[in-house]
């Protein structure tokens, strides 16, 4: 679904991503692990077009998209949850949904009935100001509203930051119950290496901005991935 080669990127006259090659599989997830400041967040920006790469190719789906526009790349099929639970605080968590799947017209409804399954508890929060839910709701919401686009390639930017454990596992729960089903691949940024290695199918550490590591995932896989975050 996505295939980073020898990317690099960084803003103004700084590097901070420096070649870097990346994929990630069709109906699958993969994780990038690494400490702060490795350039986790500049890769995903560099994904998303909102850093230009300097040298490289990203395609998605076999397409090159390097030289899109953020906005053209969501029409391709690109959808970001970024770091911080963000939401429009002073709406509703239904005016949340809404302002998007509008957009989209029956399909937009439709895919705001099955993200709501995927997070059931929202259903009862639909009347809440969006900025009164708790850290895992809003989180929650962020994610329902990313996948009402109806995305390819779901791009999460460590969703589960602060975030109390029982929801941690709702949000991977879910993110693994959307990839396995088919049609749905993440790329995630994460912090919580039990978890994110668990659910993926590979992992990339990243170091100063380079790949340091590769493995695959698995129920097995934090302890190698843990050592290489200590190398």
């Amino acid at each position: 679904m996505l295939e980073l080669t020898g990317v690099t990127s960084g803003y103004g006259r700084t590097t901070v991503v420096h070649d870097v090659d990346l994929t990630v599989p069709d109906d699958a997830l993969t994780a990038v692990l690494g400490h702060n400041g490795a350039g986790k967040t500049t890769l995903l920006r560099a994904v998303l077009g909102l850093l230009p790469v300097r040298a490289g190719t990203v395609r998605l789906a076999g397409d090159d998209v390097t030289g899109l526009a953020p906005h053209q790349r969501v029409r391709r099929g690109i959808a970001y949850v970024p770091q911080g639970q963000q939401s429009f605080g002073l709406l509703s968590a239904r005016e949340n949904l809404q302002v998007v799947a509008d957009a989209y017209g029956r399909a937009g409804r439709r895919r705001t009935d099955e993200a709501l399954d995927l997070f059931p508890a929202l259903r009862d929060l639909l009347g809440r100001q969006a900025g009164l839910l708790s850290g895992g709701q809003r989180q929650q919401l962020a994610i329902a509203r990313a996948l009402v686009t109806g995305p390819r390639l779901l791009v999460l930017d460590e969703p589960v930051e602060g975030i109390q454990p029982n929801v941690v596992s709702e949000i991977y729960a879910a993110i693994s119950a959307l990839t396995s089903a088919g049609g749905l691949s993440a790329l995630l940024v994460e912090q919580h290496i039990g978890y994110a290695v668990e659910h993926a199918a590979e992992f990339a550490v990243l170091a100063s901005g380079r790949v340091a590591h590769r493995g695959q995932g698995g129920p097995t896989a934090a302890l190698e991935a843990r050592k290489a975050l200590t190398l």
